[in-house]
């Protein structure tokens, strides 16, 4: 019945409201944010627990600590994953104790006690290997029926997902409940060394991975979310298995966390389970507010790099408000207009032009800043300057043209019909809400709809004046040839 209601909202944009959703949300005294929705359509729970800290909680010289954290709660508790937690105690601290010689010895430019040291080290990680039980965590997952088991870390977050039959939810109530306390940070340094061969593969090694990077720090001169979620290669190799652990006792509680049940499940019953192995779990420690912004913009940013691998693209960046403005949802028609196959940018570029062989907009909201990209390939002979000059040229059609009636109406249907199908899919539906939880309100999601069917094309116009500027833009250029 609902999906029946949201697809006569297609044909009739005019009642356009927002989606009613039976959520139950329930705060507990420690400070979890549980959000349960129930709907029967298949016998299965998608489970999900965000720990609301990512990489902007970072300082230097600890980037990418979420990051490493994320894979280290998959190695277990005092109870999981270990057979004999005494002596695996008595291990790690050798170990915590040889590493930190073998740094120290580093850093003196020692390199030969380093390396023994590192290898004492080595030798006691197999050691302590006899005593656990690999994967155990994640096994109880698939032996259960899990399906979609995964974890991610983002700059405000770190997720950890699963979906269950729904007779088998207890066991991811019991599981995290259990690594929000009793997480054992095991095989830290070994791990360590696993995410800089990640970081070396995803981004030092790629043609376009330190591209993004740099370009990310020029469009965020002074807020964190310059701080790469992976960590700089520097820090990555001198964060300590102590640095974590405390990381971990202070922030991974319930004051931080939001837990999100969504599929067949009764919600009084539920809440109970919750309230069994959440409630009298201490709420841990608050992060300090964020505080810092970027200055006004001095001006246009440009950053052009040369690989001999790279592909031929170029990127613009708009910094927009946080999620929760008003004016973002105009920027989501702005979207439609230019992106996809039947954008005006992918017409114009890849269609009528051949300048490039693919062109693409997009209207990525977050918390305390967002921002509005556009991303295009180019063909290996095109004029990068042809390409700049016609987006631009579309951009200030979006400020001098208002946006047809028909165009309007045709992308408020395509964004409605997307929003639906996503709808289907429980487990989409358990992330959406979460994330925006986590952006300060699951009805920011809810309410989507009806916001998007009041924007007008003279709101589309005056967002786009407000942002489409050369001095709010930030411009990447990625070319193949020499380095320079």
């Amino acid at each position: 019945m609902r999906l029946q209601l949201l697809l006569s909202a297609l044909i009739f944009p005019a009642a356009i409201s927002a989606v009613d959703f039976p959520i139950h949300k329930e705060v507990l005294d420690n400070g979890l944010t549980v959000l349960l929705y129930p709907n029967s359509q298949a016998p299965t729970v998608s489970c999900r627990l965000f720990y609301v800290t990512g990489s902007v909680n970072e300082v230097p010289g600890s980037s990418g600590l979420a990051h490493i954290l994320e894979h280290e709660l998959f190695k277990g508790t005092k109870k999981v994953g270990v057979t004999d937690f005494a002596k695996d105690s008595v291990l790690m601290a050798k170990e915590d104790s040889v590493m930190a010689l073998s740094q120290a010895s580093a850093v003196a430019g020692d390199s030969i006690s380093a390396k023994k040291f590192r290898a004492e080290y080595d030798s006691l990680v197999e050691e302590e290997r006899k005593f656990m039980v690999k994967e155990e965590l994640w096994s109880a997952y698939q032996q259960a029926g899990g399906t979609g088991l995964n974890a991610f870390t983002t700059d405000l977050m770190t997720a950890y997902i699963v979906t269950l039959p729904k007779n088998r939810v207890e066991l991811f109530l019991y599981l995290e409940s259990d690594r929000m306390q009793n997480a054992i940070l095991r095989e830290f340094y070994s791990e360590r060394d696993v995410v800089r061969e990640e970081r070396r593969m995803r981004y030092d090694d790629r043609p376009s991975g330190r591209y993004f990077e740099t370009l990310n720090g020029l469009i965020y001169e002074a807020f964190p979310y310059r701080v790469p979620t992976i960590g700089w290669p520097s820090d990555i190799m001198n964060l300590t298995r102590e640095q974590a652990a405390e990381h971990y006792r202070k922030y991974y509680k319930p004051r931080n966390a939001i837990l999100v049940l969504a599929g067949d499940l009764d919600t009084t019953q539920t809440m109970n389970l919750v309230k069994k192995y959440f409630a009298e779990i201490p709420s841990g420690e608050a992060f300090a507010p964020i505080t810092v912004r970027d200055p006004e913009p001095a001006g246009e940013k440009r950053l052009t790099v040369y690989r001999p691998d790279a592909p031929h693209r170029m990127d613009f960046c708009f910094k927009t408000p946080g999620v929760g403005d008003s004016s973002l949802y105009a920027l989501d028609i702005a979207e439609g207009v230019l992106n996809g196959r039947s954008g005006r940018l992918y017409k114009k570029l890849v269609e009528e032009k051949k300048l490039a062989v693919s062109a693409s907009a997009g209207n990525s909201v977050n918390k305390y800043v967002s921002e509005f990209y556009i991303s295009v390939t180019l063909r290996p002979d095109a004029n990068p300057d042809s390409v700049e000059a016609i987006v631009w040229s579309e951009l200030e059609k979006l400020k001098n043209e208002p946006v047809s009636a028909r165009e309007l109406e045709k992308v408020k249907n395509r964004a409605m019909m997307g929003l639906v199908e996503s709808f289907l899919d429980m487990e989409n539906v358990a992330t959406q809400l979460a994330w925006y939880e986590m952006f300060g309100d699951y009805k920011i999601l809810l309410n989507w709809p009806d916001q998007l069917g009041k924007v007008s094309p003279e709101a589309v116009q005056n967002v786009a004046k407000k942002t489409f500027k050369h001095k709010n833009a930030t411009v990447g250029l990625l070319l193949k040839g020499e380095e320079r």
